[in-house]
């Protein structure tokens, strides 16, 4: 899951609800790890043997990704109501969900 801005502005009571929601999702097993994106980026390409570097940002400040949380969910349905109470705590914005394979 990625977060970009949120209607809710940084403060004690967010940081608080924040720290008790990634608690409880850490103790049911649900988090695996979450961070924070630095707004400058690079992006590369590769054509053969060539490569090319780009610095970012690459998108308008209002809808850069700002922070991950990789979820351990058992389907859609559980990895959404995660993401529900995550902007429950944030309040109104975007969020995408993106599946990860692996073993």
């Amino acid at each position: 899951m990625t977060t970009g801005e949120n209607s809710r502005r940084p403060d004690e009571a967010l940081f608080a609800e924040m720290g008790a929601f990634i608690d409880e999702m850490t103790a049911s097993g649900h988090l695996v790890l979450t961070g924070g994106l630095a707004p400058d980026s690079r992006r590369m390409e590769s054509h053969g043997d060539e490569i090319t570097v780009t610095d970012g940002p690459f998108v308008e400040a209002k809808e850069a990704i700002l922070g991950f949380a990789i979820i351990d969910a058992e389907s859609w349905d559980e990895a959404l109501e995660v993401a529900k109470r995550f902007r429950a705590v944030v309040g109104d914005g975007q969020s995408t969900i993106h599946q990860v394979f692996g073993p």
